[in-house]
C-alpha cells in the first residue's frame, strides 16, 4: 500500500485541528458526536469510513470511540443516520459515539478523526484493528484532524 493523502480531508467547524474539544462532545458533558466535513473524496472511491480513536488511553491498543462504515463517497457532512451507514462496537463495546474520557490527571489525550476513501465496500462492522488489517489493501486515500481532551 503507498500512502497517499493527496486531496482527501476533514475538518470540523466545531473544533480546529490542534484544538481542545469542548465539553458538549464529552462523555460527561452531552456526548454529542462534533460535526465532521469531509472534501476531495477521490472519484474512484465507493466508499468512505470514519474512524474515532484515542491511542493515549492507557489499554493496549488505545480506545476507539467510534467506528462508522459505509458513508457514501462524496463530499459532504458525514452522517452516521446515512442510508447504508452502519455503526460499528467502540471499545465499550457499543455501537455508538463516545465521547472523550481520559483517567483524571492524565494529561491531553489526542482524538484522531480519520477519515478513509475505499475503493471496495466493507462487509459487516469490524473492529477497528480488524478494519485495518483487513481492508488496508483497499484505502486509496487517508486523512485525519485530531482534537485534545484532558481530565
Amino acid at each position: 500500500m503507498s500512502l497517499n493523502i493527496a486531496d482527501l480531508k476533514i475538518t470540523s467547524p466545531d473544533f480546529e485541528a490542534g484544538t481542545r474539544l469542548a465539553d458538549q462532545f464529552a462523555a460527561d458533558g452531552g456526548n454529542a458526536a462534533p460535526r465532521l466535513e469531509i472534501t476531495g473524496v477521490p472519484a474512484e472511491a465507493v466508499e468512505l469510513a470514519l474512524i474515532v480513536h484515542d491511542p493515549d488511553a492507557p489499554l493496549p491498543l488505545g480506545f476507539t470511540h467510534w467506528i462508522v462504515y459505509g458513508l457514501p463517497a462524496n463530499d459532504g457532512v458525514v452522517d452516521a443516520g446515512a442510508d447504508h451507514a452502519r455503526v460499528a462496537e467502540n471499545t465499550a463495546g457499543k455501537a455508538e459515539y463516545m465521547g472523550p474520557k481520559p483517567p483524571a490527571g492524565h494529561g491531553d489525550h489526542h482524538y484522531f478523526f480519520t477519515v478513509y476513501a475505499l475503493d471496495h465496500h466493507v462487509e459487516g462492522t469490524p473492529s477497528r484493528e480488524e478494519f485495518l488489517d483487513g481492508y488496508a489493501h483497499a484505502i486509496l486515500e487517508q486523512n485525519r484532524v485530531v482534537g485534545l481532551y484532558s481530565n
